[in-house]
This record gives structure tokens, C-alpha cells and sequence, in this order.
């Protein structure tokens, strides 16, 4: 039994079972579960409370909503039905496992590192949500071992709270509500499918230890793959890429919610019910979001980073917006707002071009309907909620100006192509989703997107990574981030490429290689054998451009006189050239080699003998056009054998012979140096004609790239059409389905309405309209006055100016020539935005009406004429005895007129003659029952007349309507008695 002992505001409970240090093992890593109810949840919470168990490890705080002003037994009630501990929870008390802690009246409470804190109520009473504010801590706090309890109450209170356990991984029990003594609550967290089980409450114990049993490891990986295959085959979206743990979580739950076994149940589960894999990529988008989530951020935005964006922009100017990741909408909205709030406040005019994206339907879906829950109410202050939201019954609708403002589409971000151009990029909370290889890639097409100078806006988890060469850091805090014009963003090609690919696994040699002193051995071996053994070679391109030198080529290769060249045919020494061209121009042309061809060379005053190669080099596509010259000296022979050669011929050869071939050789020599010169110029056209080639191809190349950048841009533009487009659809297939139901209204009523603008032309009539204007379909927007209308003699067009002139709604009773009448009605016509944009005629049928008042005043007529005929005056009396009616003869003899009669009492009537208490008396006994008199004598003294005695007779007559009864009253005049 544990005692209540209130202290201030809040109170404590003492318990029998104190709960455990808080530096004992039970109070280290203690799971605790919340738990949510309000009307009806006492019975529910003993229930639970009775078949869970005492030592299960958890630890439960009961959220429920009290009443502030009195003292709380709660506790001391669920006591009875544990043996668990059970307090009431003060500040900063630390959670222990097997305990129960329950909320104090007066104060919110939450979660932090394991202590519970209490919080002051907030100023508005009615927009108290305790169970959010808690379940929300929660879920921040604990992550995937956040459980939530939602049992019997009214209202939504617990559907956010819910929904921020779900998107952290945790798991949500919700009580069925056909168990609940109220099922508001239950109802409204199974409608925004924020339930992972409905459950009777009974059975709530046992579902709390299963997740436990089941979320130790990862999943494998084949089973991993394979789920995600099922999920990309149907959907055409790829998660591979996306946080393995956070997938893991949610495909863990799924599991749960179908009581698979394993995975590969799961898998089969996943194949044979199509059903379940749309379920499953639900569960997968993360749609966590709210208004003016982190304020000091949106602070930041519109003190700092909007002003420097929209200040120095002309009028007129399109400022553009893009939004990715929008969820359902609330963060979209809150940059419209901050943007209106400045452009209102610095009376700025520029265009705005605002888009707002998501991969979930249904959450672009109520993002386009601009509805959302009471609890909104918490995140916006109350003029901002006041002047951009219109309450409804069911919470709080954006207003026009601010939906208008903002195109929702559904859009892959990963691999769509991005809006362009754009002034102001959101992404925020949707990268910590991604893999870093996505994160990398993302961060590029953001910075392509924007223009330079344009902002880029992330949560304080995000960062642009090692992408800092494209952005410099407006606010390091809140993450704005300014895109810096680099070459880079206008090479960036955009295509289907970008999209979610399961990485390549880079697999681990089994033995890997050891590096050790003998590769350093071998290529110090390697290099001294090129150094001493390799002849001195050079590669050329096949034009004998050199592009690699090996050892010492300067017995060779000099450079040539005149301009700087790397050609190895000029830069050839002499003796070498003519046999080096010949080779170099076979080599490349038929790719023949030319090995071991001795060549003479001279030069700085020496003869050498050289071993001249030329060979392609056949290591690649790219190596096939290359060419390796090898030069390698040959031994120089002995002066003897030199000097043999050299010795005179015999003198068979004469002096003749030798001039001719002396002349013959030098004419050899000046063709050879012709053909030279010719060959020469011929390179030096083609070297010039290809650079000319070289130059054009460079401008072709640049024309591709802006062509290539155009086509980027229209890329987007047309991204941009398609997502406008079906926006308009949207609203199309709104206006038509207002339009239908504008047309059954409008006929079911059978009122004549005829709708005209400001210049008094039909913009629109009923059907029921055509009986009193003669109007047909092609009628629409042709002035009224043109109409002939089947009215006798009344002219509606007069009192329509004078409406649309002083907005004075006007009423006139009107016949048509066939008999027929209507009650015009004649009055304003106020568009959404309170603008008076004509007028609008309705006619009302009134025959019923008429033809009652006629026959009502022909009954009157026919009484009163009865009334007239009867010889004997005659009083008709109400049930006030006020005189209705008077006969002819009353007149004639009391000489009196109807204005001094009908409508006084009959007490007033002449001289006050008739105020006579017996014929009160005989009168009120008429009234309270229905009886008469007759004979009742009076003695009247009229002036002019005389002295008279009159025989009054009464009649009650029963009725309906204003008058229920009346009184006959007739007067027979009697012979005077004679006095003596």
C-alpha cells in the first residue's frame, strides 16, 4: 500500500517498494515503456498493469490527462493491481527497471538521459498534448527501444507521439477500440497508420518481450538483398544504398507484424502477397517533419540568409525555391511563410517559384491539402497561426495565399533530374538516410542546381562533406551553406545514372601478398639492366612527336636550329635523318619494324656507327599508336681495315668513272635535299592545317558542351512542366468534381439562380431560371438586358446596378405572365478573396404562399360580410378581448368609426361603457373553458343616445393559427324601463 503526501504543485507518492539506486545494475540501460490514456484508461492500465509481468526488466511511465487543480490518487490505484513499484514521478528522477511512473497533475513530462524531467503547463491550456510531448522525448531518447501504449481516450493526443517512435525504429501497441471505453484515441492512431499492433489489452504483455527476441543481429545478407529486390521489382525504387540499419529496423518490423519466422519466410511472405511489399515501402520513407522544426534555424533564415538573397533583386524577379524531401509538407510551408513575412515587411515584389518534392505519394498528397492536426498549434506561435491557417473541425488548413504559393510533386531526388536555377535549396533530415556514396553524389547536383550565390539549406546533422571547394559556409550552427561558381558545375552531366546501386563488394584475398625487401631488390635490379643494357631510345607518337626519352640520346638527337620542335626526324643529327624518316614513315604506315639498320652518323668532328630500330608498340589501343626508336652503337673497326677500304682502286678505274659518279651523286644529293624541302613544306602546311582542324574541333567541342548544358536545362525545364502539369491535373479533377457538385446543389434546390458579373452579363443560370428569362445555353456571357423575361411589368435590372453600386441585397415579389410568383432576391456576389464581382438574382416559387394569403383574405372577406349582415351589433374578440372585427350595425348604432374600435380592448371602447366587472367576470369564464352566456342585461347611458338597455350573448369560437380563440359578442337593444 503506498501513501499520496502532496507537496506544492506536483506531489510525490512513498511507496513500500522503494525502486532500485540509481547506481545499481538495474538502473544501467533500463527500457522504458510509455504508456497513453485518457477517458476510460483506469480499467484499462489495471488490465495491463495485472498481466505483466513483475520482473520483466522494463520500466513504465503512465501518461494520462489530469486534472491540474487537485491532487492525484492514480498511483495509489494502480498499486493494487502490481506488485511492481509504483510513483509519482518528480524532477529528475532517474528510471529504474520494474517500476511504474506516473504523470503528476499540473506539468508535461519527458525523457532525458535516462531521468524523467517535469516542465511547467503551457499558457494555453487547450492546446496541451502531454502524451506527444512524452512519446517524443521518447522516441529521441531510446531510438528503436522506444515502445508506445495508446489505450482508451478521446481525442488525437498520442498520434504524433506514435508517429516519432515509428520513424525512430520503435514499436507502437495500440488497444483495439471496439475493448475501449472510448476509442478516440485507439481510432486516430490506427487512421494514420501509426500502429504496429492493435491488440486487446490482455495481450499487450506478451507482445512487449517478442521484439526483444528478434531484433539481436543484422540480417544476412542474402536475405537482405533479396527483400530489396522484391521491393525494387515493384516499385522501381532501389534502397540498397540507403542506411542498412535504419532498413533493417523497419524490415524487422514488418517481420513482427506478419509473425514470419525468418527472413526468408519474410521473402516468401513479400512474393506471394504483393500487398505487403507497398506496405513494406511505406514503412521504408521516412516522413518526419514539423513546422518550423529547430526555430533558431528559420531565425537565422529570415534575419540573415533571406535578406541577403532578396535585397538587391529587382522587381520582378523570379526567385526560385526548391524543397527535397518535403515529407508532408510542413517544412515547405514554413520557408513560404518566413518568405511572405519578409517580402510583407520589405514591401518587396518578386515572383516566387516555390517547389516542394517527395518519393511518397500520400504524403504529397496531404501536403497538397494544406490539413493538418490541433497540434501544430505547439510548434507555431499564435499569430502566425492566425494569420496563415483557417480552423476547421478537424484542425488547422493553410490558408489560399500560402498553398497557392508552392507546387507539390513526387520526385525521386536520387535519379530525377533537379530544378534549376534555383535561389534557395531545403534538404534537410533526408541524407542522414543515405549511404555516403549517395551523400557524395548528392551534394554535386545541389551545388549544379543552384545558381551562384544561391543557398543551400541542411539540418545540423548535414554537412556538404569533403565538397567544400563548391560551397562556403554562411552559418556553420544551422548549416547554410553558399554555392561558389566553380568550371566544374557547368561540365556536370545529369542522367539516369544517378540512381540507388548496390555497392561492389571488394572481397579480401585469402593470402594476401607480403611486401617485402626483395621487390625493392628486383627493381633496383630492373633499373641498373635498363641503365647499362637498354639502348638509349625514345617513343614518338606516329608523327615522330617525342613523348618519352630513354638514357642518353645526345649523340643522336640534337635540337634543331629555329623554332623549338620535338620531332625526332628534325632534331635528328646528320647522316641519321634520311634513313630515321624512311623507317619512322614505314613503321607508321604499314607498321612494318625496322630492326638493326646501320646507319652512319657524323658529327662534332666524329664518324659513329649506329644500329638504328624502329618498332610500334603493341600494349594497348592506345599504345598501338605509338613508336619506339632504339639506337645502339656498333664497334668502330680497326684504322687497317679502314685504310684497306679506303686505298686507291685499281687503276682499271678511271678518272672518267669516277667524275660520273661523282656527278651523279651529287645530283642524287640536290634531288634528295629538293624532296627534302618539299616534304618539309608539305609538313608544315599539314602542321598548320591541323592546328586550323585542331582549333575548329575545340569550338565543336564547346558548342557540344553548351549544347549539352542546354539540354541539361531543358531537361529540367521539362521536369519542371511535368511537375506544374500535374499539379494542374490535380486541381482540374478538384474544379470538376466542385463543378458536380456545384451543379446537383444548385439543381436540387429548384431555385431559379441567375449569376452576373460587374457589367451585369450572365456568367452562369440554373436550370429553374429559364421560367423567368427566356434562356438558352449560348446566353453565357451576354448582357441580361438582352434577355426577354416573362415578367409583367417589373424591371430587375434597375434594383441589380443599385445592389452592385451600394451592396444593399434588395427583395421584390414579381408575377410572370403566366401567373407564376417568385420572390426575387436580388444580392452581391463575393469571391473567396471578399470581392465583389457582380450580382446574383435567385428566384423563390410563392405560389403556395400567394394562393394562401388569397384564400385567407377571402375567408376574411366572407366573414366580415357575415359579420356586416348580421342586424344586431356585433363584436368579434380575441383571446386578449381585442376587437378583431365589428359588424355594421355596431358602428351605425354606438356611432362610432373602425379606427376607434378594432384593435382596442373592449374595455377602452367609447366612454370605457363596457368596463363592467360581472362582464369581466362572465367574460374570463368564456376564456377558461369552452362555455357561452346569453341574456346578460346592461344598462348603458351613451351620449346622444340616451339611456339604453342592451342583452348581451357570447359564443367561444376554437381555432388555430395566430388567434386559437375567439369570442362572439352580440347586443340586442331592449325597450328602456320606465322610472317613476
Amino acid at each position: 500500500m503506498s501513501l499520496s503526501l502532496p507537496i506544492g504543485a506536483t506531489g510525490y507518492t512513498v511507496s513500500s517498494n522503494p525502486p532500485p539506486e540509481p547506481g545499481s545494475a538495474g538502473a544501467r540501460d533500463c527500457a522504458l515503456v510509455g504508456i497513453g490514456a485518457s477517458a476510460g484508461g483506469l480499467e484499462a492500465l489495471e488490465c495491463f498493469l495485472r498481466n505483466m509481468p513483475a520482473d520483466s526488466g522494463l520500466a513504465f511511465a503512465v501518461v494520462q490527462h489530469l486534472d491540474p487543480d487537485h491532487a492525484s490518487l492514480l498511483s495509489d490505484i494502480l498499486a493494487r493491481a502490481t506488485t511492481m513499484t509504483v510513483v509519482e514521478a518528480v524532477d529528475r528522477m532517474p528510471v529504474q527497471p520494474n517500476c511504474v511512473y506516473v504523470i503528476a497533475p499540473n506539468v508535461d513530462m519527458t525523457l532525458d538521459q535516462g531521468s524523467l524531467r517535469l516542465h511547467p503547463l503551457p499558457q494555453s491550456r487547450a492546446q496541451r498534448l502531454p502524451i506527444n510531448r512524452f512519446l517524443t522525448s521518447l522516441a529521441q531518447q531510446q531510438g528503436q527501444r522506444a515502445v508506445g501504449i495508446i489505450l482508451s481516450g478521446t481525442g488525437a493526443d498520442g498520434t504524433l507521439g506514435c508517429r516519432s517512435i515509428l520513424d525512430h525504429g520503435g514499436q507502437t501497441l495500440v488497444q483495439t477500440p471496439e475493448d475501449a471505453a472510448y476509442d478516440g484515441m485507439p481510432t486516430s492512431v490506427i487512421q494514420a497508420g501509426n500502429a504496429s499492433q492493435v491488440l486487446a489489452v490482455q495481450d499487450m504483455p506478451k507482445a512487449l518481450a517478442l521484439p526483444r527476441k528478434q531484433a539481436g543481429g543484422a540480417l544476412p545478407v542474402a536475405a537482405f538483398s533479396e527483400i530489396l529486390q522484391h521491393l525494387r521489382n515493384a516499385t522501381g525504387h532501389d534502397f540498397t544504398q540507403y542506411k542498412k540499419s535504419t532498413i533493417a529496423r523497419r524490415i524487422e518490423r514488418r517481420m513482427l507484424l506478419q509473425q514470419a519466422n525468418d527472413e526468408a519466410h519474410y521473402a516468401e511472405h513479400l512474393r506471394l502477397h504483393p500487398e505487403e511489399v507497398q506496405l513494406l515501402f511505406s514503412e521504408l520513407l521516412i516522413n518526419v517533419t514539423q513546422f518550423m522544426r529547430d526555430p533558431e534555424a528559420f531565425a537565422v533564415m529570415k534575419a540573415q540568409v533571406l535578406p541577403g538573397l532578396l535585397a538587391d533583386k529587382p522587381p520582378g524577379y523570379v526567385f526560385r525555391v526548391w524543397v527535397a524531401g518535403c515529407a508532408s509538407g510542413e517544412e515547405a510551408y514554413s520557408v513560404a511563410i518566413l518568405l511572405h513575412e519578409w517580402l510583407e515587411q520589405a514591401d518587396h515584389s518578386v515572383v516566387v517559384q516555390f517547389f516542394a518534392t517527395d518519393l511518397d505519394d500520400d504524403a504529397i498528397s496531404t501536403a497538397r491539402a494544406g490539413l493538418y492536426p490541433d497540434s501544430i498549434a505547439q510548434d507555431l506561435s499564435p499569430e502566425r497561426l492566425a494569420r496563415y491557417f483557417n480552423r476547421e473541425e478537424t484542425g488547422y488548413r493553410v490558408r489560399k495565399e500560402i498553398r497557392e504559393m508552392i507546387v507539390f510533386a513526387v520526385q525521386n531526388v536520387i535519379k530525377d533530374p533537379p530544378f534549376t536555377r534555383l535561389d534557395l535549396l531545403c534538404c534537410r533530415n533526408l541524407m542522414i538516410y543515405l549511404g555516403s556514396q549517395l551523400q557524395h553524389r548528392l551534394v554535386p547536383t545541389f551545388h549544379y542546381a543552384l545558381k551562384p550565390e544561391g543557398v543551400l539549406f541542411l539540418s545540423p546533422s548535414e554537412s556538404v562533406g569533403s565538397h567544400g571547394a563548391l560551397f562556403t559556409a554562411l552559418h556553420r550552427k544551422w548549416k547554410f551553406y553558399q554555392a561558389i561558381k566553380t568550371p566544374a558545375s557547368k561540365s556536370l552531366t545529369l542522367n539516369s545514372s544517378l540512381s540507388w546501386v548496390p555497392e561492389r563488394v571488394s572481397r579480401t584475398p585469402d593470402h594476401p601478398i607480403k611486401m617485402t625487401k626483395e621487390l625493392n631488390v628486383a627493381e633496383l635490379t630492373r633499373r641498373l639492366l635498363m641503365q647499362d643494357f637498354v639502348p638509349a631510345s625514345v617513343v614518338t607518337d606516329l608523327q615522330g612527336h617525342i613523348v618519352y626519352i630513354h638514357g642518353d640520346t645526345g649523340n643522336y638527337l640534337r635540337p634543331a636550329p629555329g623554332q623549338a620542335t620535338l620531332n625526332v626526324v628534325e632534331m635528328a643529327r646528320e647522316g641519321l635523318q634520311l634513313d630515321l624518316r624512311g623507317a619512322l614513315h614505314q613503321a607508321a604506315a604499314t607498321g612494318e619494324a625496322t630492326l638493326g639498320r646501320e646507319v652512319t652518323i657524323t658529327g662534332n668532328d666524329q664518324v659513329r656507327r649506329v644500329s638504328l630500330s624502329v618498332r610500334r608498340l603493341a600494349d594497348g589501343a592506345q599504345n598501338e599508336r605509338l613508336l619506339l626508336i632504339s639506337f645502339q652503337e656498333l664497334a668502330q673497326e680497326a684504322p687497317t681495315a679502314i685504310a684497306r677500304k679506303t686505298a686507291r682502286p685499281s687503276v682499271a678505274l678511271t678518272a672518267e668513272r669516277i667524275k660520273a659518279l661523282e656527278r651523279d651523286l651529287a645530283y642524287t644529293r640536290e634531288n634528295l635535299q629538293a624532296s627534302i624541302d618539299e616534304l618539309q613544306d608539305a609538313n608544315e602546311e599539314l602542321s598548320s592545317t591541323n592546328e586550323e582542324v585542331q582549333s575548329t574541333n575545340e569550338e565543336l567541342q564547346s558548342s557540344n558542351e553548351e549544347l549539352e548544358t542546354s539540354r541539361e536545362e531543358l531537361q529540367s525545364v521539362n521536369e519542371e512542366l511535368v511537375t506544374v502539369n500535374a499539379e494542374l491535373q490535380a486541381k482540374i479533377e478538384q474544379l470538376g468534381d466542385m463543378q458536380n457538385d456545384m451543379k446537383n446543389l444548385l439543381d436540387s434546390i429548384n431555385i431559379g439562380t441567375i449569376f452576373l458579373d460587374a457589367q451585369l452579363a450572365i456568367r452562369r443560370f440554373t436550370r429553374d431560371a429559364v421560367k423567368i428569362y427566356r434562356l438558352i445555353a449560348k446566353d453565357v456571357g451576354r448582357p441580361l438586358a438582352d434577355i426577354t423575361s416573362c415578367l409583367e411589368g417589373d424591371e430587375l435590372l434597375v434594383p441589380a446596378q443599385s445592389v452592385l453600386d451600394t451592396l444593399i441585397p434588395h427583395e421584390v415579389e414579381v408575377c410572370t405572365v403566366s401567373g407564376d410568383w417568385y420572390l426575387a432576391r436580388i444580392q452581391p456576389y463575393r469571391t473567396l478573396d471578399n470581392v465583389i464581382d457582380g450580382v446574383v438574382l435567385t428566384f423563390h416559387d410563392i405560389n403556395a404562399r400567394v394562393a394562401n394569403d388569397q384564400a385567407i383574405q377571402a375567408a376574411h372577406d366572407l366573414a366580415q360580410a357575415i359579420v356586416d349582415t348580421v342586424i344586431e351589433p356585433l363584436l368579434v374578440l380575441d383571446d386578449k378581448l381585442v376587437v378583431v372585427s365589428a359588424s355594421r350595425s355596431y358602428f351605425n348604432d354606438f356611432r362610432t368609426v373602425a379606427s376607434q374600435t378594432l384593435g382596442r380592448t373592449l374595455y377602452e371602447l367609447g366612454s370605457r361603457q363596457w368596463d363592467i366587472p360581472a362582464l369581466r367576470v362572465k367574460l374570463g369564464t368564456i376564456l377558461q373553458g369552452n362555455t357561452s352566456f346569453d341574456g346578460f342585461v346592461v344598462e348603458q347611458d351613451l351620449p346622444g343616445v340616451g339611456l339604453r338597455t342592451l342583452t348581451l350573448n357570447a359564443r367561444r369560437v376554437t381555432g388555430k393559427g395566430a388567434r386559437p380563440h375567439l369570442i362572439l359578442l352580440a347586443m340586442q337593444n331592449q325597450p328602456s324601463s320606465t322610472r317613476p
